[in-house]
């Protein structure tokens, strides 16, 4: 029997963009120094070593929460992520956090994966985000195979926005 520090969690969220294809979206998630653009959840995201876009590079990317009633000092939680792989044929990336403020998150590898949808009336792709974690603490895996899945959704929402206005 395993340990419960053997433990891994397994994740998977996808989201669709409509009238687009992985071809369009490319351009816009293979930027990995500019993840705030697009997911709605990051409020801003810069390089901090190597070149975006290529395996090694690393990202800083931050949210700083406020409480509702301002009561309280504001708090920023920051991530940096190491960008692992990149298949550019394939429409996918991999990247672990390697440093965190974030209570809990001591081991989280993620992939990003772009899939044309089959037999879709219009242009359509698939966003899918998978992730293997430790347990985190104060999390479950559902609560966070749930808060990723939303955060997916407004980045799918974002992207087919920004599309549409582009004409794409």
């Amino acid at each position: 029997m395993a340990c419960e520090a053997e433990k891994r969690w397994d994740g998977k969220v996808s989201a669709r963009v409509r009238g687009s294809s992985p071809d369009q979206i490319w351009p816009l998630l293979q930027d990995f120094f500019n993840l705030h653009k697009w997911l709605p959840t990051i409020d801003t995201c810069h390089g901090v070593e190597g070149v975006s876009g290529q395996p090694g590079c690393i990202r800083y990317a931050a949210v700083t929460k406020i409480s509702a009633d301002i009561s309280e000092e504001a708090v920023t939680n920051w991530a940096l992520e190491k960008l692992l792989a990149v298949d550019p044929v394939d429409k996918s990336f991999s990247f672990e956090i390697v440093d965190s403020n974030l209570m809990g998150f001591k081991s989280l590898v993620g992939t990003t994966e772009l899939t044309q949808v089959k037999d879709a009336e219009k242009n359509a792709t698939d966003i899918t985000w998978s992730f293997v974690a430790n347990p985190i603490e104060g999390w479950s895996e559902k609560g966070l195979t749930e808060f990723y899945g939303s955060a997916l959704q407004g980045m799918a929402e974002r992207i087919e926005a920004a599309l549409s206005t582009l004409g794409a």
